[in-house]
């Protein structure tokens, strides 16, 4: 779903910056991710909702409706870079140029900004709601996760938000490092929540949701890159924003790393097999 997600959201911005801004398809591939997005947290929600529940389908059903809410959020990301090419355009003016006639009007774009929101809302509201039963084992790796899986949600809210105000010029001077901050704040708790969950406990229940958590917060900081680019190149120039990229590939290699030595230690101990993997 995610995958599907992001092939929208590259789709739209490729084909803009080869065809120009075309209208159906700024129409239908938003609409792809988001029934993508959706069906998969159909899913999550009807393993959750048969009567004899197992351990395995409690935790796997909140996972995939957490994944269904990253997925949501990503279809929001493409469908607010409809007019990305805007962004570049009014870069090079000023605010007081206004809102061009081709973006978004502030209902559609307050309404984009809303969906990441809404989802990050449910998802920590749900995720406090299980953790308050932290001592039931399902309900302390759902609820551990589905935080982390939240964390990227909000940090969607940043990407969103910068790109609808960017292409409607209204990206203020407030929220030039405003959204950068909140990302990278939302990655380093996520990061500390997951290293808070590994030490506070012996319980071989605490390794899967505590790695997991690290590496949750490798994808804000990758999510971060993209919120910091857009910043760092709006109507300033920066010597080193072609540097940037370079944040999701140490990112990535930190996780693939990390995986490597959890596949080798759940040679000896199972309870790193599902983390690694």
């Amino acid at each position: 779903a995610i995958c599907l997600a992001l092939f929208t959201t590259a789709f739209i911005i490729i084909s803009q910056l080869t065809r120009g801004v075309n209208t159906f398809y700024n129409t239908l591939f938003p609409i792809i991710g988001y029934a993508g997005s959706i069906i998969t947290m159909i899913w999550g929600w009807a393993l959750l909702a048969g009567n004899d529940v197992m351990a395995d389908e409690f935790v796997a059903g909140h996972v995939i409706f957490g994944v269904g809410m990253i997925a949501a959020c990503v279809s929001t990301v493409a469908a607010s870079s409809g007019h990305f090419l805007l962004i570049p355009k009014n870069a090079a003016g000023s605010k007081s140029d206004g809102t061009p006639v081709q973006a978004y009007s502030s209902l559609i774009g307050n309404c984009l900004i809303a969906v990441p929101v809404l989802l990050t809302l449910l998802g920590f509201i749900w995720s406090i709601t299980l953790l308050r039963s932290a001592d039931i084992t399902p309900h302390y790796v759902a609820g551990h996760v589905l935080l982390g899986l939240t964390a990227i949600c909000a940090c969607l809210i940043g990407l969103v938000a910068t790109i609808v105000h960017q292409t409607r010029n209204t990206f203020s001077t407030k929220e030039h490092w405003l959204w950068c901050y909140w990302v990278i704040f939302l990655g380093s708790i996520t990061v500390l929540q997951g290293i808070y969950v590994l030490v506070s406990s012996d319980a071989s229940a605490r390794l899967a949701p505590g790695i997991i958590l690290i590496c949750l917060g490798m994808i804000c900081y990758s999510i971060f890159s993209k919120v910091w680019l857009l910043a760092l190149v709006w109507r300033r120039t920066c010597s080193l924003a072609n540097r940037i990229p370079m944040i999701p590939v140490f990112t990535c290699l930190f996780c693939l790393f990390l995986a490597s030595f959890l596949a080798e230690m759940a040679q000896t101990d199972m309870g790193y097999f599902i983390p690694s993997r």
